[in-house]
Order: structure tokens, then sequence, then C-alpha cells
């Protein structure tokens, strides 16, 4: 956790299908989490059912943007390869 004054922040709630589809995506993030985008942001999510709760405090609000377009990319990402693996 990066210390810092938070000054945006940004809570986005996702669906997915099921509580499988939520847990593989969560650690596909694992990675992600462990190397924050920038020092200037702090990310965490929560599991609510099939909900992942995606939660953004930054410093400003370029961090918060930079933050929640990578991590909304990278969820992206892992629903496209689910789904192409589905598909196979």
């Amino acid at each position: 956790m990066v210390l810092m004054a938070t000054v945006a922040k940004a809570v986005v709630h996702l669906d997915f299908k099921d509580e499988k589809q939520l847990q593989t995506a969560l650690e596909a993030l694992k990675p992600e989490m462990d190397a924050p985008v920038t020092r200037r942001a702090n990310v965490s999510f929560q599991k609510q059912g099939t909900f992942l709760v995606l939660q953004v405090e930054a410093a400003d609000t370029v961090a918060l943007r930079a933050t929640l377009n990578a991590f909304l990319r990278w969820i992206a990402s892992a629903l496209n390869v689910m789904k192409l693996i589905e598909e196979l």
C-alpha cells in the first residue's frame, strides 16, 4: 500500500456470469496487484456474490484515470481469453 493523500476515488461494480469466472479474473489480476500501475494510486478488490468491486483511490484525477483504464483493460482481456477458451 502506498501512503498518499487521496483526492480522487472511484468504485466500479462488475457483474460476472458466475463465481468461477470471477475467481479466474481475480487470479489473472494478481500480478498486477503486486506491481502497482503508479505510486499515486491504491487499488483494492472485493467479491460480492458474482460482483467484483474495484476500488481506486488516487492522489489526482490523472492517476485515477490511468489506474482505472489499466485495470478495466486487464479485466476485459481476461474475459476475452475466457470467452475464446469456452468457444474451443
